[in-house]
């Protein structure tokens, strides 16, 4: 019933936001620019997965996610070593934002970058950020103060790198407010600041997406500076030329296993790492398991439909 109930949740927050831009996209080809009835029906067969897609997606990142990275957080904050809270922030991080859908799409839109380059280059800045981010809550280091002097960093290095990567750069900062990528962050804040008891500890549970965005920036223009691609254009997609809803049908069916196959390789990190986490911690007790193992399977086939869509 609560799984019921949260998947009808998520799924009209997916379609308030989606149907919005599909009637846009409607307008627009009845009005200005026409647009051929297949591709019509591609995209609009690609919106309604979208919508199904993204339900099960937010309903997986609310209820898998989010347990993990307050577990996490917990698990780092009664640890008194420095190094490990390290080490977890970097690994973390990294892991996170490889599974994060957001950055398999702008590595798909850079042809000029490799991606497995480009995907490597914003999660280690990721998660040297989010490594910063634990020492800064352990610390009590200002948020706002880091942030001027962070920012101040960036713009003094676009100068000194080729204009085509500054744009590709602080595009990829938007990894980090990916739907992966923001329930564990602030979980892992709201984690790591419940072992303090003073007043400001809620307040510095928060920042850490703020903070970690700043390192896939920096990540990105560091690259440009020793990188020498032939240029970071962004690549344009090709509309598949469909005449009939048979057409459109084997269209999806036939991307369907390649972008499946990408997810599965996504995911498998973070459930490597939930399995090693239960094993040491003994965090989570047998009913929660089965429900986190229904919820990532969920997570998995949304993020199926949603990558095809």
């Amino acid at each position: 019933m609560y799984l019921n109930a949260k998947l009808k949740e998520k799924t009209m927050e997916s379609l308030s936001a989606v149907l919005p831009v599909t009637l846009i996209v409607l307008l627009i080809s009845i009005f200005v620019v026409p647009i051929e009835l297949g591709t019509m029906v591609m995209f609009l067969v690609g919106a309604v997965m979208l919508i199904i897609g993204m339900g099960f997606f937010q309903l997986g990142a609310e209820m898998a996610m989010t347990p993990l990275g307050e577990g996490i957080g917990g698990q780092i904050a009664k640890n008194s070593k420095l190094w490990f809270g390290i080490f977890m922030g970097f690994f973390m991080g990294l892991i996170i934002t490889i599974s994060e859908p957001d950055l398999q799409v702008l590595a798909e839109q850079v042809p000029s970058i490799p991606n497995l380059v480009l995907v490597l280059t914003v999660a280690v800045g990721v998660g040297l950020f989010l490594a910063i981010a634990v020492l800064r809550i352990r610390y009590r280091v200002s948020l706002s103060t880091l942030l001027i002097v962070l920012y101040i960093l960036l713009i003094g290095i676009s100068f000194f790198v080729p204009k085509d990567f500054v744009a590709v750069a602080f595009d990829s900062g938007g990894v980090t407010t990916g739907p992966m990528t923001v329930p564990f962050i602030i979980a892992l804040g709201v984690g790591l600041a419940s072992a303090r008891n003073d007043k400001d500890a809620a307040n510095d549970s928060f920042g850490l997406v703020a903070l970690s965005s700043v390192g896939p920036i920096l990540a990105v223009l560091i690259l440009g500076c020793f990188f020498k691609p032939t240029s970071a254009s962004v690549s344009s997609t090709d509309v598949a030329d469909v005449i009939t809803t048979q057409d459109v049908a084997r269209e999806f069916a036939f991307e369907m296993p390649e972008f499946g196959k990408e997810v599965l390789i996504s995911l498998l990190p973070i459930a490597v790492v939930f399995v090693i986490f239960q094993i040491f911690t003994k965090r989570y007790p047998k009913q929660q398991i089965s429900v986190l193992s229904l919820v990532c399977s969920i997570h998995i086939s949304d993020s199926f439909f949603s990558s095809a869509a």
